[in-house]
């Protein structure tokens, strides 16, 4: 990406890359709300059915289709929230103006894999593992969050996995599985400190102290690739681009793995931000950003906000495992001119 002449043909041209290789409720009624004593008593089983959570799915996928036709993101609070809130309504603004809809929204309705929660308290999620879509797009990891007991459950997040990833191995439905903090140990590192060392690497790359502790994967190689291309085309221009990376980890999403790990999904917040160098005007570098921008007049730095969604899977410490990225998500959310 350039925000020259030079530089922007690039950019674009890179941020296409990106874009293409990256990359339900319930409501209280639905459940009772449990007791002080239920709360404090040992929870062994899931506390929602399969056909419940089918319930769920069926209702979130009404809101997000009913969004998807009206080009609006209007009403979609009602059953989406967090992270993917943010993107839908970035990724429908875009289709609005455009009139071209994104192909990584499509959720299919096939689910290859559910995984139930087992929790004494709030708040609680469900994921959900869709198949692939029509066109063999990668599958879909969905997190349903429920953030009280009598508020219904949510879209909360959304990755697309990665090609050729194994997922770990959950007990099944009937049985539930168990909800994991930030703090977990026993694990090649604890989530909030796998967090924190993975948005260190997409931050600084190789050149992270932590960037032996993962595995390569796709989302962290196209960004590495896509920001070695912007730097050669601001560094022609004598121009520059930095990029800042920062865990939501007090929001982070956890399930214990049938192996004694952890799969968690979090969202990542970045901000990047170029300049085009020797007086040029620093221009977006995708139609997203154009649409997001809104302008027509440019000065020589943009700063972009972008909200990251990755899943992350944590092994146990004795496996001696690296950490996994599984899958992830990338869109960018507003768009400014900097004087």
């Amino acid at each position: 990406m350039t925000d020259s002449m030079k530089t922007t043909v690039m950019t674009r041209a890179a941020a296409a890359v990106l874009g293409a290789s990256m990359i339900f409720g319930l409501s209280a009624c639905d459940t009772p709300v449990p007791t002080p004593d239920q709360k404090s008593s040992t929870q062994t089983s899931p506390n929602i059915t399969q056909a419940q959570e089918k319930k769920i799915e069926s209702e979130i996928l009404s809101t997000l289709t009913a969004a998807d036709a009206a080009k609006s993101a209007k009403g979609l609070s009602s059953r989406v929230e967090g992270p993917e809130l943010a993107i839908r309504t970035s990724q429908l603004q875009v289709v609005k103006s455009t009139g071209k809809a994104d192909s990584k929204m499509e959720i299919p309705k096939n689910i290859r894999q559910t995984v139930l929660p087992i929790a004494t308290g709030w708040p609680r999620s469900v994921y959900t593992i869709t198949t692939t879509t029509a066109d063999q797009q990668s599958e879909r990891l969905l997190v349903l969050n429920q953030s009280s007991a009598r508020s219904n459950y949510k879209l909360w997040g959304l990755v697309r996995l990665f090609s050729g990833i194994s997922l770990p191995k959950f007990p099944i439905p009937s049985i539930g599985t168990k909800i994991g903090t930030v703090k977990d140990s026993g694990l090649a590192a604890t989530p909030e400190k796998a967090l924190t060392m993975y948005a260190d690497v997409l931050q600084n790359g190789t050149k992270s102290a932590s960037a032996s502790k993962f595995t390569s994967d796709q989302f962290r190689t196209t960004l590495a690739d896509l920001t070695a291309s912007v730097e050669k085309g601001v560094t022609a221009n004598k121009g520059s681009q930095t990029q800042t990376f920062t865990p939501d980890i007090d929001n982070a999403k956890i399930m214990r793995t049938a192996d004694g790990g952890d799969l968690v999904v979090a969202q990542i917040n970045s901000v990047w931000e170029r300049s085009a160098g020797e007086g040029r005007e620093s221009q977006p570098a995708s139609d997203a950003e154009k649409v997001l921008y809104g302008k027509k007049t440019y000065t020589s730095k943009m700063k972009v906000t972008y909200v990251n969604v990755v899943a992350l899977y944590i092994p146990s410490a004795s496996s001696k495992a690296k950490i996994q990225a599984v899958g992830a998500e990338r869109q960018p959310v507003k768009v400014e001119a900097v004087k």
